[in-house]
């Protein structure tokens, strides 16, 4: 019974090495691969950009203001807004 049990966990084993290693092949050696980097990298480079304000510079994620439409506002310029300081 241990010796199925065993036999069972290997040949998983087994599968999970050879489909990691047909993931890295093509991560790493094919045109699919460079693309899948190049979406990753527009994703990080957009979502930095949004957290940049023009006017008062970079922002954590976390403090930018969600507006009802889904854009995000600096939390200085939202407050700026609420007072009526508008420029």
């Amino acid at each position: 019974m241990i010796s199925i049990i065993l036999e069972s966990a290997l040949f998983a084993a087994l599968v999970a090495a050879v489909g990691a290693l047909f993931i890295a092949t093509i991560a790493h050696y094919t045109p699919l691969g460079v693309r899948w980097r190049q979406v990753r990298n527009r994703r990080l480079l957009e979502r930095e950009a949004a957290r940049h304000c023009p006017q008062h510079g970079p922002q954590r994620e976390a403090d930018l203001v969600r507006l009802p439409d889904g854009q995000t506002l600096c939390p200085t310029c939202y407050q700026e807004i609420l007072d009526g300081k508008l420029d």
